[in-house]
């Protein structure tokens, strides 16, 4: 049987369905959790609100992760590099699973900006989708990268004894390093200055701002 080719305002919906899904619903992961099998470590109430801080802004990074690749995919050129964003979103959804998880055995909550920070990474992919696929892909490999260097950050600033949300961490970080290898190897070209100081400086005003809220 031949696969059904999906037209605009199929996309559409689809669209809207994982952004209700990823603000409002709750993602399940295709892969377990890296930290299944790792015991809970005891917390004292300044440690775990820290850890519940720095996992808040893991989740909304992956909130808008998921924004970015769907504005990308909607505007694509190629179909080939739609289903490239598509299953890299897959991937980043279990992150996304992932990070709640950890928020709910932390005792706490997601950002309640997470439709905001969505909606503004959304129309950022779309953008970035309809300078070209090159420049789109491009904008993937930066991401990814600061991604990275974010996760590095945090594995080192997490409570040394949190074992379970440091075995999230470190698997995100090595996917993320694959997603931009993966992009860079699809043509995705190095983006011109400001334009990843301007994604650094948003980064920071994300995480100041989840980390709390």
């Amino acid at each position: 049987m031949n696969a059904r080719t999906l037209s605009p305002l199929d996309r559409l919906l689809a669209g809207i369905e994982r952004a209700l899904e990823t603000v409002a619903g709750a993602p399940e992961a295709n892969r377990a959790s890296p930290a299944r099998g790792t015991a809970d470590a005891e917390l004292d109430d300044a440690e775990r609100r820290h850890a519940a801080g720095l996992m808040r802004i893991n989740h909304t990074g992956e909130v808008c992760a998921q924004a970015l690749y769907d504005g990308q995919a909607a505007f694509a050129r190629h179909d080939g590099n739609r289903e490239h964003l598509l299953h890299a979103a897959a991937e980043e959804t279990d992150h996304l699973a992932w990070c709640a998880e950890r928020l709910k055995e932390l005792d706490s909550r997601p950002s309640l900006l997470n439709p905001l920070w969505y909606a503004g990474s959304y129309a950022i992919g779309a953008l970035a989708a309809l300078a070209g696929d090159a420049v789109s892909l491009g904008f993937v490999v930066e991401t990814e990268r600061q991604v990275e260097a974010h996760l590095a950050e945090h594995l080192e600033r997490l409570p040394a004894q949190d074992e379970r949300s440091r075995a999230v961490l470190a698997q995100m970080q090595a996917d993320e390093v694959r997603h931009a290898q993966a992009a860079q190897a699809r043509g995705g070209i190095d983006l011109p200055f400001p334009v990843p100081q301007l994604m650094q400086a948003s980064s920071m005003v994300m995480k100041t701002v989840a980390y709390r809220w």
